[in-house]
């Protein structure tokens, strides 16, 4: 049965070729202090930077840069960002660049206002904003966690040993963002891979949870089997603009709260990849891949079903003379084929995990109840012992 809910996105998109003309039309809205978010300087080598600039600069905006934002935002970079912000007497925050440059702009709006310590009221008491908020817009140059329409924010606490994300409400969504997929075509290969099974895991976060046969399962299946489709081509051929522009849309639609809608959703593999970033600092979707067959093979009887259900309708699986089992565990296997076709990590060993790090790992690692089995810690370490 498809229970109650609501469902609001406020976020306005610009969507292709031209979406950077929707600067013009967004930014008078807005304070004339904007402070401009971004990461390692791959947008002013490719010219991204120099177009944003002087579409501030023709809009009459006061223009103050936060640059160096890592690909794993960490708790001390937010505080650097915060003192940014202030001094700017920021009006809007612009964020240029991926997942990470957005998460962190939106983590940096909840914060230059708030009286608290930001790292122990978001990321660790998970408490929603009770200050003026920062309004942000981003420019997407990579594609993979849909921070560009949720409320999303993932920081990493080195001292701690944490890498935790904040799901914020609707008033921390992006006012509006711009979704141009030629800008992601300079991504070297590993960062659009591994976006591209970021965008994998969040649709089968929400998938294998629940048992109900709701509208959001259909969507679902279809986004995964565009994924696949697309990101065959892209792998070919990164400049094939009908391939990445796609990857690009499902990237926002997986996670922009709709399919989420009627579901309970697993988040395990998101907790058990972002415990062995928060340990080697590796790449999000690759940590994500590396532990993904263990636990999806450990959970499968649990919710045999649905896995079955995805075999056929995903991978193509003729379930005719098989048990059920047997189908869903052809449907793994075409997974697990695939993923090492595209070029995916397939183990923490080579993203820099040890033995010896198993067990400040597990310990690292948030334990969610809304998938088929809530699993102990116990079983944690053992699913990163098969993902060695």
């Amino acid at each position: 049965m498809l229970g109650n809910f609501t469902y609001c996105n406020p976020t306005k998109l610009y969507f292709g070729k031209d979406a950077l003309d929707g600067l013009n039309e967004e930014l008078p809205k807005y304070g004339k202090n904007v402070l401009l978010v971004y990461g390692g300087g791959s947008i002013k080598k490719n010219g991204i930077y120099d177009k944003v600039v002087a579409i501030l600069k023709a809009n009459g905006k006061n223009i103050f840069e936060d640059a160096g934002v890592m690909p794993n935002p960490t708790s001390d970079k937010l505080n650097e960002g915060v003192e940014r912000a202030k001094k700017a007497k920021a009006d809007f925050i612009l964020a240029v660049g991926g997942g990470s440059v957005c998460d962190y702009a939106k983590a940096v709006s909840v914060s230059v206002h708030c009286n608290d310590d930001p790292w122990e009221k978001y990321f660790i008491r998970f408490e929603e904003p009770s200050c003026n908020i920062i309004p942000v817009g981003c420019v997407l140059t990579m594609v993979g966690t849909g921070s560009e329409m949720n409320g999303g924010s993932v920081i990493t606490n080195h001292s701690q040993k944490l890498k935790i994300g904040h799901v914020f409400g609707e008033n921390v969504f992006p006012k509006f963002s711009v979704l141009n997929p030629e800008f992601t075509y300079t991504l070297p290969k590993y960062q659009m891979v591994s976006g591209i099974y970021d965008i994998m895991s969040h649709i089968l976060e929400q998938y294998f949870s629940g048992e109900d046969d709701n509208t959001s399962d259909y969507i679902m299946e279809g986004l995964l089997r565009s994924l696949v489709h697309s990101a065959n081509i892209a792998v070919k051929n990164p400049n094939d603009y009908e391939a990445r522009s796609n990857i690009m849309w499902i990237a926002t639609w997986a996670l922009n709260t709709l399919v989420a809608k009627g579901k309970t959703t697993d988040w395990e593999v998101h907790m058990l990849g972002q415990a062995v970033g928060a340990h080697t600092d590796a790449t999000h979707g690759m940590t994500l891949a590396a532990v993904s067959m263990p636990y999806y093979r450990y959970i499968m009887p649990y919710g045999l079903k649905k896995f079955a259900r995805y075999a056929v309708n995903v991978w193509g699986v003729n379930p005719d003379g098989k048990t059920e089992q047997q189908t869903a565990e052809q449907g793994l296997a075409a997974m697990e084929s695939w993923m090492k076709s595209v070029g995916l990590v397939m183990n923490i060993t080579e993203l820099g995990a040890t033995e010896q790090m198993l067990d400040g790992i597990t310990e690292s690692t948030l334990i969610m109840d809304g998938g088929y089995k809530v699993l102990n810690k116990t079983e944690i370490r053992s699913i990163y012992q098969q993902s060695l």
